[in-house]
């Protein structure tokens, strides 16, 4: 990639290097970082040393204060003009359906995803989460960390419902992400039968990365941080099997594909996602 200056160091949280993490903030963090072709190198980091508290976070070379919040870090850059405004472009109604896409994702699905892990999902998320603590240690952190997610999800309305409800409020989701992608990309191959390299206005997530508003990395990051292996248990909802660890994205031919078009053009150097 192109280097712009300030370089970035941008803390993921885990030291897995030449892959995605498990968190969807990062990725949509990284994705619309590499879609503005700036330069980063990453890092582990830690929560507690984070400005906001959690992960992602960014620091400059050049001793800047560092940043927080994957949507905060984005619009710091954006006002410094190390990012381009991507709903620039975007008409009033247009800024307003990506702010809509933005919310289903990271304040409905991210909510979702979390659900599964701590409750369905437990130990997998813990010897992850927690990987590099000794054994005892992490049993104890393990338990105080689930026991504050449960209180946090119950509180946000999320752990009231049954696995079922969860289940179907998720392929409620998917189905409006791959029906705004299948459109999309209608219209994307209309342009290039007709020969035009206009670009076409579409509302909340667009077939070219770089061409769509500010919910394209919401979807990216929801889709990859969140849909790991994890289990097998599943429901049923519509008459439809739907896997409780994000493999209901399967299902959808058109968001796999899509996502597979961001990791061969921004992420060629990071290890392939697989369900």
């Amino acid at each position: 990639m192109a280097s712009k200056t300030p370089a970035l160091t941008v803390y993921r949280g885990w030291k897995e290097t030449g892959k995605h993490v498990w968190s969807p903030f990062v990725v949509k963090l990284e994705a619309r970082l590499r879609f503005g072709d700036v330069a980063y190198r990453t890092a582990v980091g830690s929560p507690k040393t984070a400005p906001r508290g959690k992960i992602p976070y960014v620091e400059f070379s050049t001793g800047e204060e560092s940043l927080g919040d994957s949507g905060l870090i984005i619009k710091a850059l954006t006002e410094q003009g190390l990012l381009s405004d991507l709903n620039a472009r975007l008409d009033g109604e247009g800024r307003a359906r990506d702010l809509a896409v933005r919310a289903m994702m990271e304040d409905r699905l991210c909510f979702y995803h979390g659900w599964e892990r701590w409750t369905q999902n437990y130990y997998t998320m813990r010897d992850h989460i927690f990987g590099a603590m000794p054994y005892p240690l992490r049993v104890v952190i393990g338990l105080l960390a689930h026991r504050g997610m449960v209180a946090t999800l119950h509180g946000q309305g999320t752990g009231r419902y049954t696995a079922e409800e969860i289940a179907a409020f998720r392929l409620e989701i998917w189905e409006a992400v791959d029906a705004l992608l299948t459109a999309s990309r209608d219209k994307a191959r209309t342009r290039a039968r007709d020969g035009s390299s206009r670009p076409e206005q579409v509302h909340g997530v667009v077939w070219e990365g770089e061409e769509g508003g500010q919910g394209e990395g919401a979807v990216l990051g929801l889709g990859r941080g969140g849909a790991y292996r994890g289990g097998c248990d599943c429901v049923w909802v519509r008459g439809q099997r739907v896997d409780l660890y994000g493999a209901v994205v399967k299902g959808f031919p058109v968001i796999l594909e899509y996502a597979e078009r961001i990791q061969d053009r921004y992420f060629p150097d990071y290890e392939k996602w697989t369900l």
